[in-house]
């Protein structure tokens, strides 16, 4: 069985794709077979093929281990909203037994699925539940990607203690800094590091360019 694990984060908006793609080629230059899940997705854009999000075809085009698009993305929204209300624009109920079976498929052909999660942990799914009810199902282990900027400490500690009172087992965290200034930014990181009472995976600084490469080298794997 391969070993699954979740990025969530503290809001959207804070990284997680920018987090899952660096730490899917981390795990690919240490030998591993790795694929990527991006479960629920809005914002997708037409093509040929039908939908594609863009942050799920970040996943898919890093990962070594080549999966058709529909087991990587089962459920794609063209609204860039809120997923359960796109869902519900297009009357397409998100079934968590659909998402079961994907990762099922998924988990058969690699030794990790990095899965990632679409807005924070307790994002509303539709008609009924949270998209949170798919990892908890999985029992995933959960990194916590923390959007650094004023609020955060709120944010990650409440999201911190929800998935921390669940089945998931919470392994570590990363602070993703979002803004070019920060006031007291290593005073916020280090209450992180104080409170959460997990690892801290890495420190991301500013870019104006978000770049994979450089945030995998911020990542300590080893902690994990």
């Amino acid at each position: 069985m391969a070993r699954g694990i979740f990025i969530t984060g503290t809001d959207t908006g804070v990284g997680k794709t920018l987090i899952s793609c660096a730490l899917i080629q981390s795990l690919v230059g240490k030998g591993l077979k790795v694929v990527g899940m991006k479960p629920v997705a809005s914002g997708g854009e037409p093509s040929p093929a039908g939908l594609r999000n863009e942050d799920a075809l970040a996943l898919q085009h890093l990962a070594n281990v080549a999966v058709d698009y529909p087991l990587i993305n089962p459920y794609c929204f063209a609204p860039a909203i809120a997923p359960h209300l796109a869902a519900r624009q297009v009357g397409q109920p998100i079934e968590l037994a659909r998402l079961l079976d994907a990762y099922g498929q998924l988990e058969k052909l690699a030794d990790i699925v990095v899965v990632e999660g679409a807005g924070g942990w307790r994002v509303p799914s539709e008609p009924t539940g949270y998209l949170s009810d798919f990892p908890e199902a999985l029992k995933l282990e959960v990194i916590l990607v923390v959007g650094l900027r004023l609020g955060c400490l709120n944010h990650a500690l409440l999201t911190a203690q929800v998935i921390q009172s669940g089945p998931c087992r919470l392994v570590g965290w990363v602070g993703n800094q979002l803004e070019p200034v920060f006031p007291e930014v290593d005073a916020n990181v280090q209450t992180l590091a104080q409170r959460l009472e997990v690892p801290c995976l890495g420190i991301v600084p500013y870019m104006e360019c978000s770049r994979v490469e450089a945030a995998a080298k911020k990542l300590h794997l080893e902690r994990i």
